[in-house]
């Protein structure tokens, strides 16, 4: 498959992509953890995309999955709307914003920051802070 996006052309493993992203969403939904943080490795490492591209996007891969994750909390009762009408706007935003200040800035650093973040979540999930 090829993709054109700003000029570039990539050219992504869609195979990878497809299986890697299903068992992402499968896990995420089985845990109780948003995808997110699985997709950008899989987009950067995987599929080879740039950061700027992967910034973005993987608020649109993870959409559907965070649709029913959200449907499904909703209908046991565990949702707070006054803190997903704060966060749509939010995350629709992020998603315009993150990939513009992503091609500005060098991916060595967007992947470093990743990198960190990913760090601290693994931290917090293991209970050490």
């Amino acid at each position: 498959m090829k993709i054109d996006f700003w000029g570039q052309e990539f050219h992504p493993n869609v195979a990878l992509g497809c299986v890697g992203g299903f068992l992402i969403a499968v896990m995420s939904s089985m845990f109780g953890f948003g995808g997110g943080p699985f997709m950008v490795p899989l987009m950067t490492i995987g599929l080879r995309l740039p950061m700027y591209i992967v910034v973005g996007s993987s608020l649109l891969a993870i959409f559907f999955n965070t649709t029913m994750s959200t449907i499904r909390h909703y209908q046991f009762g565990n949702f707070d709307l006054i803190l997903f009408l704060a966060m749509f706007p939010a995350a629709l935003i992020g998603g315009y914003i993150g990939p513009q200040i992503a091609k500005r800035v060098s991916p060595l650093v967007v992947k470093r920051i990743a990198c960190v973040g990913l760090l601290l979540l693994g931290v917090k999930l293991l209970g050490l802070y």
